[in-house]
C-alpha cells in the first residue's frame, strides 16, 4: 500500500469512527444495550465494507489503469448491493436494534463517502510518473554521443 493509500484509508476510517462512536451512543440514548449494539454491528460493517472498497480500487488502479473508472462505478454498486444484503439479512434479528443498525449504517457510509471524497480533492497525486518520463528520454537514434 503506498503512502497515499493508507492517508486516504486513515482520513476516510477516523471520520467514520467518530461518527460510530456518536451512532452508538445515540442507539443507546434511544434504545437502550440492543440500540448500541445495532449501532456498532451497522458501522463495522459500513466500514469494512467501504475499505476493502476502497482497497480492490487501488490494487485496480494499480494494476488496470485503464479500468478505473469502470472499476469504480462497479465498485459503488457492489457495495451498495452488500450493504442491501446485510440489512435484508438482519432485517427480523432480535440480536440487536434493527432501526439503530439501519440508520447507524446509513450514517457511516455517508461519512466514508464525504470523507474520501475530501481525501481525494486534497490528495496531491502526480498524474504523470517524473521517473518514466526522465526514462524514456534517451539518445536519438544515429547519435555518435
Amino acid at each position: 500500500m503506498q503512502s497515499n493509500d493508507a492517508r486516504t484509508l486513515l482520513q476516510c476510517a477516523v471520520p467514520t469512527a467518530v461518527a460510530g462512536v456518536v451512532a452508538v451512543a445515540a442507539g443507546f440514548a434511544l434504545a437502550g444495550g440492543k440500540g448500541a449494539i445495532g449501532a456498532a454491528v451497522g458501522t463495522v460493517v459500513a466500514g469494512g465494507v467501504m475499505a476493502l472498497g476502497l482497497y480492490v480500487l487501488q490494487r485496480t488502479a494499480k494494476s488496470f489503469p485503464h479500468l478505473f473508472q469502470a472499476m469504480g462505478l462497479v465498485l459503488y454498486v457492489t457495495q451498495f448491493l452488500i450493504s442491501a444484503v446485510v440489512l435484508a439479512v438482519f432485517r427480523d434479528t432480535s440480536l440487536f436494534n434493527t432501526r439503530a443498525f439501519a440508520f447507524s449504517l446509513l450514517a457511516a457510509v455517508l461519512v466514508w463517502t464525504a470523507a474520501q471524497t475530501r481525501a481525494h480533492l486534497k490528495a496531491k497525486i502526480l498524474y504523470v510518473d517524473p521517473d518514466a518520463a526522465e526514462a524514456g528520454k534517451s539518445t536519438p537514434a544515429g547519435s555518435t554521443t
